[in-house]
């Protein structure tokens, strides 16, 4: 399994300039190849090929007046950035004929100096190493001083330096990880757990624990309007307004990074600490769409989610996902009789079946957990609610929308 390290890097002056001219040569190595593919679909012509374009745009370019600069950094990072021009356009005709998962994938654009994100890319074919004193050596950069939060699993295969929109650089290492020394690091345990999602509280587990929802961008938006607003007055190309950029950048990167820092920590504790997980398939984009949505996005559901099924395949832990439309909500955990959708603003509810009192989201937690066949009787044996049948009024949906209910 690969993963990726990422650690901050502090670059000197020298090195800053040197990195610029990085990103801009490969920038420009990108440009080109989209505009030469561009060109040849408009003149109804084969695509050309990597090696084509690595011969015409890097090798012959550099014998040229106006590519001569080329030279100035590492050829595999040109190599790279027509690689990246490869996978972008095979993800863009394997989105066309449908079979891509995810939602559909645009031709690629050609990149801007001006965007938040630049990025190169060395494989061991630049040479880039680790010195004694903890630098990572970069080819016509020179070494570079590394904030080690923690040490490196294994040999790195490539390494990605990258400068985001807060000025801020980064080195994120590819390891491959031992599957076996992964299984030891986190021993087997009996514990089952059902976790239902919503904003009021981040997560409910289906033993009764309520976890807070932080809600990072919730406090620091009284910040982040008061940085928006001096920078809306700064004049558009201005040295102040690229300091009122940067500032709101840094506002925004610090949010990003403390909830980023929340969905680790937690979902490496439900990780560890039980080996079978349920959790409900939520519409995350569906309800982005609604009333709620700047909720939804402050939440970070679906980087939580993505974060939970990368470490339960790295650890060996069963990660099921149930239905977004199984009726957690509704169902009495105790009896299984559905009693009916039910308004946001209930939290509480009694089953008319069997006069059990509910809480709402506990009771969704462990629906989520029934569902997914993770729940077991004092015997070990599973255990789901028995089938009832249901009354006249209760067949069908309705018509109730499923956004409300998801949330």
């Amino acid at each position: 399994m690969q993963l990726r390290y990422a650690f901050r890097l502090y670059p000197d002056p020298g090195q800053q300039r040197a990195l610029a001219k990085a990103f801009g040569c490969a920038r420009v190595v990108f440009n080109d190849a989209v505009r030469a593919r561009e060109d040849a679909r408009k003149a109804q012509q084969p695509f050309p090929k990597i090696g084509e374009l690595s011969t015409r745009l890097i090798t012959q370019a550099k014998q040229t007046t106006s590519r001569s600069w080329l030279g100035e950094v590492s050829a595999v990072v040109l190599q790279q950035s027509l690689r990246d021009v490869e996978t972008a356009y095979r993800n863009f005709f394997v989105s066309l004929k449908g079979t891509r998962k995810g939602p559909k994938v645009g031709a690629p654009r050609f990149k801007s100096r001006k965007d938040a994100r630049q990025s190169i890319r060395f494989t061991a074919n630049a040479r880039w190493h680790l010195t004694d004193s903890g630098r990572l050596n970069l080819p016509k950069i020179g070494p570079v001083k590394v904030k080690w939060s923690r040490t490196l699993p294994a040999t790195p295969t490539s390494v990605t330096v990258i400068k985001d929109s807060a000025g801020r650089y980064f080195a994120s290492f590819v390891i491959d990880t031992d599957p076996q020394a992964d299984a030891e690091r986190v021993p087997a345990t009996d514990r089952t757990i059902g976790i239902d999602l919503g904003l009021t509280h981040f997560a409910v587990l289906s033993d009764g624990t309520k976890i807070d929802s932080p809600r990072f961008l919730r406090r620091a938006e009284k910040k982040l309007k008061k940085a928006q607003r001096e920078l809306s007055r700064k004049q558009k190309g201005s040295k102040n307004r690229e300091k009122a950029r940067l500032k709101v950048a840094r506002a925004h990167v610090k949010v990003t990074d403390a909830r980023h820092e929340f969905h680790h920590q937690l979902s490496t504790k439900l990780i560890s600490e039980n080996q079978g997980i349920a959790v409900e398939d939520l519409s995350v984009t569906g309800l982005a769409r609604t009333r709620l949505a700047q909720s939804v996005h402050d939440a970070g559901w679906a980087s939580f989610v993505n974060m939970r099924e990368y470490k339960a395949q790295r650890y060996g832990r069963a990660l099921i996902k149930i239905g977004r439309f199984e009726p957690t909500s509704q169902v009495c955990s105790t009896c299984g009789v559905k009693d009916g959708p039910k308004p946001l603003g209930v939290r509480e509810w009694t089953c008319a079946a069997c006069g059990t009192v509910h809480d709402r989201d506990i009771n969704a937690a462990i629906n989520v957990k029934t569902a997914a066949g993770l729940a077991v009787s004092a015997c070990g044996a599973p255990v789901r609610p028995e089938l009832v049948l249901a009354h006249c009024e209760e067949t069908g949906s309705h018509g109730f929308p499923t956004e409300p209910r998801a949330a």
